[in-house]
């Protein structure tokens, strides 16, 4: 009988990309989080949908498709085709892709909006102000940087004076209340040190945001006044609500996933989602999101990434280049999942050849093939455990609800040292347990730590389910696993004696081309 899961349902989105560009490293990153995630809850018996998909309209848009010569809907369908791309190439489970030119979409916007017209938040004015149409961002005076070339924001893009009617959201009425959401939800944003971050720009004061743009058509009518369109983050953070049915709130989808459990995002868009976005919510009397959680941007060998620079990482490049689990892999385990990273070629061959090749590779290969060997190709039968066998197996044990706390808290580089702490283990017992020696001495005895080790490889190998599934799948394929029982609900049920294995094949391979320097 399958376990209740931990956590019964689970909305996990990223942001939506911007389809101005082609996919990079960041969202790769961004999604293989969610991607984890996700597989690893459904492992669990947890009811997940995973969101993704593209942001496609705004001003910058319109002037890329502009520059291509053709219009700005056939300009999207190709580039959100890339992240379509990139999500199969990178094994990504998500189980919808949301465009904001899908009329679900626009459906889901224009109600928000009447439903926070109706109720006094959204007013029509004029605005002026500093604009950067690379951040789809107004800026105050205080946030801008003088520079030999003039003003720019606080991320380096240009900005310009704007004058024009606008529609506003009365922000400013939600600053103490955002105040007291946050107190009282002190997990809603992650980690801490972003927390800090937006609690004090809260605390510094709000203004009224500029939620409606004139000087471009590109994007989601106004309702009743289709001069307008809507600012580009009101309408991109809406696709949340959009994936579910909203406005329909007896959709079931919207019953079973709204409030969303997680929210992950980039730092650099952190403001929207945790100050923007819960109170666009609050406002319109519905319950804010759960959780965001802001990752830190990866460096290029300690170089700051930039196309002028010609060092921006692509991911389908470092598949090609060192395979796709060794990729996903190392993004989650090189970084302290928070902060910055800097990948680096070295660094990745090191965890090619160390973590997968030698340690887990390794462990798995000559486990197996002793068993292969000595045992006949069947799962020994155990005599009574040791208690170097119980402390092993209570190591593996353990693993199922330790990650399980670690991924909710969205560490994943710890849940893969927990991981590899027990492989690192088990390579020291099989050392120090001798099994070769034993097959002299005592049979029997190298019958129960043979076992011990398959038993461990076996459970290792379930919980990489989520970070490497093709390569658990061969190393469960190994110890004989049926596909029917790799839930975590068999997460205890111990191997069958007397089961016969395949010969075992090597499932991660020593990269042996390190010459060849960094891959950007």
């Amino acid at each position: 009988m399958a376990a209740s899961p931990s956590v019964p349902s689970y909305y996990v989105t990223t942001p939506i990309y911007y389809v101005n560009d082609k996919p990079h490293i960041g969202h790769a990153y961004t999604t293989l989080a969610c991607d984890v995630l996700a597989r690893f809850l459904r492992l669990d018996g947890t009811q997940v949908h995973f969101l993704t998909g593209t942001d496609e309209h705004g001003q910058k848009v319109e002037k890329s498709a502009a520059a291509a010569g053709i219009d700005p809907k056939a300009f999207t369908d190709k580039v959100s085709q890339n992240f379509r791309d990139l999500a199969g190439r990178m094994n990504y489970t998500n189980d919808d892709f949301i465009r904001t030119t899908e009329p679900r979409h626009y459906a889901a916007c224009q109600a928000l909006w009447t439903r926070l017209m109706d109720k006094g938040e959204i007013y029509l004015g004029a605005y002026e102000g500093w604009y950067a149409i690379r951040d789809e961002a107004f800026y105050a005076e205080s946030e801008l940087i003088e520079t030999p070339n003039g003003k720019k924001a606080p991320t380096g893009a240009d900005v310009e004076w704007v004058t024009e009617p606008s529609y506003f959201f009365r922000l400013s009425n939600w600053g103490d209340k955002l105040l007291a959401f946050y107190d009282a939800n002190p997990d809603f944003i992650a980690p801490r040190s972003r927390r800090n971050e937006v609690i004090s720009f809260v605390k510094g004061g709000l203004q009224d945001l500029s939620v409606s743009r004139t000087s471009f058509s590109w994007g989601v009518p106004v309702p009743g006044d289709d001069r307008h369109i809507m600012y580009v983050w009101f309408d991109a953070l809406t696709n949340y609500l959009s994936a579910i049915g909203y406005p329909d709130e007896t959709n079931q989808a919207f019953k079973d996933f709204w409030p969303a459990s997680l929210h992950m995002v980039g730092k650099d868009i952190l403001r929207f989602h945790a100050v923007f976005w819960p109170a666009f919510l609050l406002a319109a009397d519905l319950p804010p999101p759960k959780r965001v959680f802001a990752h830190g941007w990866w460096t290029n060998e300690g170089q700051k990434i930039s196309k002028s620079l010609g060092n921006v990482i692509d991911p389908l490049v470092l598949i090609d280049t060192y395979g796709l689990d060794p990729v996903r892999y190392f993004l989650l385990r090189e970084v302290s999942f928070g902060n910055d990273g800097d990948f680096s070629h070295a660094q990745m061959v090191k965890r090619i050849n160390t973590d997968l090749a030698n340690d887990l590779g390794n462990l798995a290969q000559r486990v197996l093939s002793m068993i292969g060997k000595n045992c006949g190709g069947i799962v020994p039968t155990p005599g009574p455990f040791t208690e170097a066998d119980a402390e092993m197996l209570d190591a593996a044990a353990a693993l199922h609800a330790g990650v399980r706390e670690q991924f909710l808290e969205q560490a994943f580089h710890r849940a893969l040292e927990s991981i590899w702490d027990v492989v690192v283990a088990a390579n020291r017992y099989v050392d120090q347990q001798a099994p070769w020696t034993l097959r002299k001495t005592d049979f029997a005895r190298m019958e129960t730590v043979l076992y011990v080790l398959a038993e461990v490889v076996r459970q290792v190998a379930l919980i990489l389910q989520a970070v490497m599934p093709a390569s658990a799948e061969k190393l469960l394929d190994q110890v004989a696993v049926p596909a029917d029982r790799r839930s975590f609900a068999d997460f205890t049920t111990r191997l069958a004696p007397g089961t016969a294995l395949p010969a075992p094949q090597g499932v991660f391979p020593r990269w042996v081309a390190a010459e060849e320097g960094a891959i950007s």
